[in-house]
Formats: C-alpha cells, structure tokens, sequence
C-alpha cells in the first residue's frame, strides 16, 4: 500500500551543496566520450548536462540501499518501490558554468504524486534544482524520477514505440561495461544496475547492465556539439521511453524541426525509440 499523503509531506524539502567546478571531470568526461577537446582548464565554459558530475550526493556505503542507491527518506522521500529511474528533465541554460568556479545548487522536491499502471504502482517525484554563480543563475533543471515494482516473473514486457526512421545526422555507440563504469565513477553512481551484470539478471530481470539515463541524454547534446559546434544550447528537455542495455549497440540522432529546434532521440538496436529530447538554440527560435 502506498501512503502518498505520507510521501507528499516531502514537498518543499530542500538542501544546498557547494562546488568547485574543477577540471579533471571534463577532461576525464571528454575522454569517455572519445572527443578531441583541447584541455579543459580554469576559464573554460563547462559543456550542456556536465554539471551533473558536481555536487555529487555522498553517503557512506554502510547507508547503501539493497541497489547500491543511497537509502531514501532524508531528503527524497522513503518511496515503498525497488526500481527507481530518471525519466526526465526539463532545463534551462541561462548563464555559463565556468571551470575554477564555487558554485551553489539549491535542490527542492516539488511534487510527489502516484498512479496505478497496469504493471502496478508508480510514484513520480519532480525535483528542482538550481545553481548559481553568486547572484546569478546558471541552470534551472526540473528532474523527474519514477519509481515502480519489480515485474513479476512471466510478465510480458510492452513494445516500446519505433524510432524515427530518418534523421539529419547520427552516430552509432557501442556500449560497454567500460564505458558504464567510468560514467558511474564520473557521477559516484552506485547503482548496481550500471555495473553488476548478476545483479541485473538474477535480481531485476534485465537482460543486461543498463546504460544511465543521464548518459543517453549527454550523448544526445554530445551529437548536436559535433554536428553545430557553434550553436548555443538555451534549454533542453528529454524523456526515457525505454531501457538501452550494453548488449546491443545503439544510435544517437538528430534532426531540426520547423520550429527552429532541434530533435534529438536515441534509437535501440531493435529500431525501438529509447530517449526523445528537443534542444532550443539561443537565437534560432
């Protein structure tokens, strides 16, 4: 049974972190990601969504929970559901991040709410972070999580959607246990579904080790740098639509849309539609 009134008193709960925005992440991120970036150094702008290897959430690992995630109910709320996944965010570009940096990232929870799906309970909880540079804010990020039961065995799995069949441009990706552990290193995620292929199989019915959310959404904008290294991202959002494994490779993919945005999706081995996402361009819309 799911107390939601209980879970929605989390609402309005926030916390602060301080960071210094240091260099070795980006350097080490640009390496994981295979670009050729000259160094980067104290100055330089920090790239779209790599601001989420900063302010990492530290816990000792006595207070792990059984999946390796930080156990739940200080600051996000005590959700009653194994499987927890980053659906989704929402952000806004509004000033640089810039390397050497000490920053502040104000975090709220903004909505817990909770619906029966045919597999069974789901809780959605919106988190609002915020960072700023003194008086001046940087990025403002809406993030959803949704948290669900484990399937139960013999359950069928549901097809997701197909995935475009064209696009403008696209690059294919070859995932691997490397490159999940470095981008788990990179953000100190825990979270045994990145990196413990028993533990995927035998404990959450995967097919195998899971690439993260927030790494699909990285190699998207990673496209666009490629493809427009010029154009200025203003705002971002993107949506998880089904899990990507390091199984089977898959393709990162873009097209503009008449609007003057850019559409951005990922596209499983299967033809299958993993992530959608639209990036705004400062000055295109």
């Amino acid at each position: 049974m799911i107390d939601i009134e209980h879970l929605r008193s989390w609402e309005g709960r926030s916390e602060e972190k301080r960071d210094k925005i240091a260099a070795f992440p980006s350097n080490a991120l640009a390496a994981t990601l295979d670009r050729d970036d000259a160094e980067y150094v104290v100055g330089e702008v920090l790239p779209p969504l790599w601001h989420w290897m900063y302010f990492l959430a530290l816990h000792k690992l006595k207070d792990s929970g059984y999946d390796g995630h930080a156990a739940l109910g200080s600051f996000l709320p005590p959700v009653p559901l194994p499987r927890r996944m980053w659906a989704g965010s929402r952000l806004r570009f509004l000033a640089p991040m810039k390397i050497g940096r000490d920053l502040l990232k104000r975090s709220s929870v903004k909505s817990v709410s909770h619906k029966a799906g045919r597999s069974g309970d789901l809780v959605f909880v919106t988190v609002l972070h915020e960072i700023w540079d003194g008086d001046t804010q940087c990025i403002s990020e809406e993030h959803d999580i949704v948290y669900r039961a484990a399937p139960a065995k013999g359950t069928p799995v549901s097809m997701p959607p197909k995935a475009p069949e064209t696009s403008t441009f696209e690059r294919s990706i070859s995932p691997d246990p490397v490159l999940l552990f470095r981008y788990s290193a990179l953000t100190f995620n825990g979270h045994r579904i990145h990196y413990d292929h028993p533990f995927c199989i035998n404990t959450e019915g995967y097919e195998g080790l899971i690439v993260h959310g927030p790494l699909l959404a990285t190699l998207m904008l990673d496209l666009l740098r490629r493809e427009m290294p010029d154009a200025e991202v203003s705002a971002f959002e993107f949506r998880a639509i089904s899990p990507v494994f390091d199984t089977q490779g898959f393709s990162v993919h873009g097209a503009p849309n008449d609007d003057g945005t850019i559409a951005l999706w990922i596209k499983r081995h299967d033809g299958a539609l993993a992530m959608q996402g639209t990036a705004t361009l400062k000055g295109r819309v």
